[in-house]
């Protein structure tokens, strides 16, 4: 009872910052990408091989395309107000029917590749602590900088060449195996394959950003009154790693990891691409190509609203591995 009087402060804060934020996010959205050139219709027309003026005026009439801007974003708060993100000129279905059948998808290979970035990063950067400028940290410190360093597409064109081509253990592309008919577990197992690869890629960059994080953080903490005094008191290494070097270390590492969700979208465009995956991202660079700004209005929007919840998800986090900053909001 105590700790949730204690974390509401920090939740209306939070949520204060993240309402205007959003609002100010729908409108540089809608108005920058209606400064792009061409549209939709322009597109599939070329797609066609040719077309009237009069079927481009149709389309663009159908859509809404033809209307003065203010119109267009009014008619766009007018769809949100109704909870709708309207309908893509380019698939002819509603925006939200198409960003949910993606959106699974997409949360899966984040989700994943968050939880191998954080598990592997604190692992390695707890390594790289035990022993400063040793053998040990020298080599991580190699490892975590050539991960650092090299772009996400290619370690995903060498994993695939490595573990598909040469070594044949996973397959290439694709988000489940055609045809099977596989279900319950053989099917959980099926997919798990095809996400290994797109979430090692999507995960080894922050791995070496986590990594780095932790190992700073926690030979900072090591360094406090508090440690040497817990040290004085007789508990075990393994104790006062876990119980105070770690915990303490774990603030900016969560505070860089709420940052990192949108990073991880934008990183997912790439890699859906190369693995083929049938993700959000995938659908943002299908609709860039498109000109269908109806979708990826909607890409965004939901985009920036997962990095808001997952801003306030830090905050609430951090007051609870210190009760500090709850008493400071």
């Amino acid at each position: 009872m105590d700790r949730t009087r204690r974390l509401l402060p920090v939740l209306g804060r939070a949520l204060a910052d993240a309402v205007p934020t959003a609002l100010l996010i729908l409108v540089v959205n809608f108005f920058l990408l209606r400064l792009a050139p061409g549209d939709a219709a322009e597109v599939m027309a070329g797609e066609a091989g040719a077309a009237t003026e009069e079927t481009l005026a149709a389309m663009r009439s159908r859509f809404g395309l033809d209307l003065p801007l203010v119109d267009q974003f009014l008619a766009y708060l007018n769809n949100l107000a109704h909870l709708s993100l309207g309908v893509s000129p380019r698939y002819n279905m509603p925006v939200a029917e198409l960003i949910g059948q993606r959106l699974p998808g997409t949360l899966m290979l984040m989700g994943l590749a968050l939880a191998l970035a954080l598990l592997a990063g604190l692992a390695l950067g707890a390594l790289m602590a035990r022993a400063p400028g040793g053998i040990l940290d020298r080599v991580l410190s190699v490892a975590v900088l050539l991960f650092y360093s090299v772009p996400g597409f290619w370690i995903g064109l060498m994993l695939i060449v490595l573990f598909s081509v040469k070594l044949g253990w996973l397959p290439s592309g694709g988000a489940r195996t055609i045809g099977q008919g596989l279900t319950g577990v053989a099917a959980l197992i099926d997919q798990l394959r095809y996400m290994v690869l797109p979430g090692l890629s999507l995960a080894l960059f922050y791995v070496a950003i986590y990594a780095r994080l932790v190992r700073a953080a926690m030979l900072e903490v090591r360094a406090q009154d508090f440690v040497r005094t817990a040290a004085a008191k007789g508990l075990s290494p393994l104790a006062i790693t876990l119980r105070h070097v770690l915990r303490n270390a774990l603030l900016p590492v969560t505070t860089v990891a709420g940052m990192h969700v949108g990073g991880l979208l934008g990183g997912a465009v790439v890699v859906e691409t190369v693995y083929s995956w049938p993700g959000l991202g995938r659908l943002a660079f299908e609709a860039v190509m498109a000109r269908d700004f109806s979708v990826l209005l909607g890409v965004l929007l939901l985009s920036s609203l997962l990095v808001l919840v997952a801003n306030v998800a830090v905050d609430l986090i951090q007051a609870i591995l210190d009760p500090r900053i709850a008493v400071r909001s």
